[in-house]
C-alpha cells in the first residue's frame, strides 16, 4: 500500500530528529566522553560539553513544552537558555540532562508521529508557529549545537574522526 504524503512526511522529519541523516545523533556527540571533560572549555572555544548539551536540553524542551501547553511560560532569553557554570553540578546532573534531553526529544517524535495533528496548522496560542516548524527547529538547532559539541571535543583530543 502507497504511504500517504502526509505519512510520508512524518516519517522524513522523525528520521531527522532521531537519527540525523546528515550529522552525527546525539548518542553519537556525547558516546564515550570522559566524565573529567564534560566541563573543560578549550582554548579559543567559547563552550563546555556540559554548557553546550545542557543548553540543547533547555531549549528544546521550551520548544516541545510550547507545543504541548498554552500556559508555558519560557525562560528568559538568552540566559535561561544557558547553565550557570561550565561544569555539571555532579554525575546526576549529568545523566539527568541527558535522560531529559532524549524524553523531550521522544516526545517531539511523538507530536510529529501523532496523525490527529496537523502539522501545518497554526498553534492557536502562538504566533504563527506551526508543529512542524518547531519539529524542524529542534532538528535545526539540535544539529548546530552538536556539531559545536564535534568541535570542543575535537579540540580536547576527544574524538576519534572516522
Amino acid at each position: 500500500m502507497k504511504k500517504s504524503s502526509d505519512q510520508a512526511l512524518r516519517e522524513h522529519v522523525i528520521c531527522l530528529l532521531r537519527e540525523g541523516n546528515a550529522h552525527v545523533t546525539f548518542d553519537s556527540a556525547i558516546a564515550e566522553l570522559p566524565r573529567e571533560l564534560r566541563g573543560a572549555r578549550p582554548s579559543g572555544v567559547r563552550h563546555t560539553p556540559w554548557r553546550l548539551i545542557e543548553h540543547m536540553r533547555i531549549a528544546q524542551w521550551d520548544i516541545v513544552e510550547f507545543c504541548r501547553n498554552p500556559k508555558h511560560v519560557s525562560p528568559e532569553f538568552p540566559a535561561g537558555y544557558w547553565p550557570a557554570g561550565d561544569a555539571p553540578p555532579d554525575d546526576a546532573a549529568w545523566e539527568q540532562t541527558v535522560a531529559a534531553f532524549r524524553n523531550d526529544l521522544q516526545a517531539m517524535e511523538s507530536l510529529v508521529a501523532d496523525s490527529a495533528i496537523d502539522l501545518f496548522a497554526l498553534i492557536p496560542y502562538g504566533t504563527g508557529q506551526t508543529i512542524l516548524r518547531e519539529a524542524l527547529l529542534v532538528a535545526d538547532h539540535n544539529a548546530y549545537h552538536l556539531g559545536q559539541l564535534i568541535v570542543v571535543r575535537r579540540a580536547l583530543g576527544a574524538w576519534a574522526d572516522s
